[in-house]
């Protein structure tokens, strides 16, 4: 058997200007080229789509995410290609768009994200590692920042910024534990002023989520510049704006900003963008791609990270909120495998046969369909993502569960098949966008910040209720009296629990969020409310992906999954 990187470099693929020109109309002068087959879209090219009306928009979503893998990415990409095969007919066309990976993960223990077997975008190896170099220039960005606060109060402070207060982090695309917290400015006068600071990965960026909200240059140079730094002794807020750095961290990322067009393996384009996680971010791609890819497609396929809890519900509170989005359809992912896990067996058993395991654990995709259909509003299909050691006693129960709850749930072969084996899903994903859908916000506007985390907690996660310290809950209070109280809660927490417990699987209830920590991200315009122990740091495992991924003498990456 191959494995992703085997079946992704022996694909044959079109060139990216044939592929732009033949299935989406863009001719080559609009492309910004990095290679024969991955390029970037000019952004005056995608302003003249204006006019245009939009597409379907389908989102793909999941249960909670467990170590015996769901494949949403996969599912993605095998949808996109089966609406293509599936629509042929008509006339009418489909493409997806997609995060791009973080190297953390890559290197770490997840390994790539640009789906598998023959479900996959590709170049895979260039999607994978560094691609166009948009999150080297967020990284640039962020950082740049960083460097321009010290260097202010290292020469003379004008802005009377209070160095304890100081809220701005550094960033860097790499899993690594012992930076999440560090001194700066030792070693005398000639370094600066020492004080506390500490990393985040690049994905948990505000650069990042300010990047994927963004709708122009414009607008990107705007939020930038209303990010919140710090604040001087008497609580004064000091913005990017005060010292004069957001006209050149815009800069840094012009071209960033352009979406990224690729194909997969079955040449459906897909634009790969942005790439915040949704565990501690708001977890989807750029508003940029999706608004672009509406008008460029009749069906549009996006992902949301990890589960329907948290990157579907930021998709909706947030993304969907912010942009005027509006899906037509869900498609919630799900294998037999991971439902057993939440059912209590071993990661290491999973492949086995165990009827009890998987009606224990189906509680979880229970959870996530009311949500989908009853916070959301928005109808949804189970995708069952096929494997090889699924029993048919096990593939009847999981069906017989869902239709009993009025949903149906379609087996999916896109990771052995392609397209081809997704097209049943396809047709009932074209159905589902025939019919008319009412999208719902889980809170409103006008509610309060805690109130917001409270109806997330209680509606999305089953919780019984949310608590704070002290402190955090005057922060909170300050928020809202600052004027901040409209903005949207992004909740950073575990994705492996409905609770902020990594370890309690399928669906607990009554529980208890405790808001651990808040950060405002006026550039972006949310409040991040970060839960229980969850780091915007990751660390690498014991044997991180990293030490499988090599290269050979003819320049072949190898090892990459």
């Amino acid at each position: 058997m191959l494995s992703d990187i085997e079946i992704a470099q022996k694909a044959p693929l079109q060139r990216i200007a044939d592929l732009a020109l033949e299935r989406l109309g863009i001719d080559s002068r609009h492309l910004v080229p990095h290679g024969h087959y991955k390029a970037k879209i000019h952004l005056d090219y995608l302003q003249s789509l204006q006019d245009r009306s939009d597409g379907k928009l389908v989102l793909v979503t999941a249960i909670s995410p467990t170590p015996a893998g769901e494949g949403k990415t996969t599912t993605t990409v095998g949808l996109g290609d089966a609406l293509n095969r599936v629509l042929s007919p008509s006339g009418k066309k489909a493409m997806i768009c997609l995060r791009e990976p973080s190297l953390g993960p890559v290197f770490g223990l997840k390994g790539g994200a640009a789906g598998g077997g023959y479900a996959q975008v590709v170049p895979m190896e260039d999607i994978n590692l560094h691609f166009t170099g948009d999150f080297s220039a967020i990284a640039l960005a962020h950082n740049l920042l960083s460097a321009l606060i010290d260097n202010h109060v290292h020469h003379g402070n004008d802005l009377g910024i209070d160095v304890r207060r100081i809220a701005w982090r550094r960033v860097m695309d790499i899993n690594d534990r012992a930076l999440r917290q560090i001194m700066v400015g030792l070693g005398g006068p000639a370094n600066g002023y020492p004080r506390q600071d500490g990393f985040d990965i690049v994905v948990a960026s505000e650069i990042m989520a300010i990047f994927c909200l963004a709708t122009s240059l414009g607008d990107l140079k705007q939020r930038i510049g209303n990010i919140v730094i710090g604040s001087t002794a008497s609580g004064k807020a000091i913005l990017a704006r005060d010292l004069q750095a957001h006209g050149a961290m815009a800069a840094l990322l012009r071209d960033a900003l352009a979406p990224n067009l690729v194909q997969t393996l079955e040449y459906t384009p897909a634009f790969i963008h942005g790439g915040p996680f949704a565990n501690i971010a708001h977890g989807c791609n750029s508003v940029l791609a999706t608004r672009s890819a509406l008008k460029l497609a009749d069906y549009v396929v996006t992902e949301a990270g990890f589960g329907a809890d948290l990157g579907a519900e930021k998709f909706i509170d947030i993304k969907c909120r912010k942009a005027n989005l509006r899906p037509s359809a869900v498609v919630l992912v799900a294998t037999i495998r991971a439902l057993k896990y939440h059912g209590g067996m071993d990661v290491a058993e999973v492949a086995r046969e165990d009827l009890g395991a998987l009606e224990r654990g189906i509680v979880n995709l229970e959870r996530h369909i009311d949500n989908v259909r009853e916070c959301y509003g928005l109808p949804c299909v189970v995708a069952v993502n096929h494997r090889t050691h699924d029993t048919t006693a096990e593939t009847e129960l999981l069906l017989s569960r869902t239709a009993a709850r009025g949903i149906k749930a379609i087996v999916a072969r896109h990771w052995a098949q392609g397209g081809a084996g997704a097209e049943e899903l396809a047709q009932e994903v074209v159905r589902l966008c025939a019919q008319p859908s009412t999208m719902r916000f889980v809170y409103e506007d006008k509610a309060c910040l805690w109130d917001k985390m409270k109806a997330i907690a209680t509606r999305v996660y089953g919780a019984a209720d949310i608590r704070a310290e002290s402190k955090v809950r005057s922060q909170i209070e300050r928020l809202q009296q600052d004027g901040y109280g409209h903005y949207p809660v992004c909740v950073a927490k575990t994705q492996y629990s409905f609770s902020t417990d990594a370890k309690l699987r399928g669906a607990p209830r009554d529980h208890i969020v405790d808001v651990r920590e808040v950060r405002l991200a006026a550039g972006a315009q949310f409040v991040v409310m970060i839960c229980g122990d969850v780091m915007t740091m990751p660390g690498l495992p014991k044997a991180p992906a990293a030490h499988a991924i090599d290269i050979d003498d003819r320049g072949r990456i190898l090892g990459l999954f």
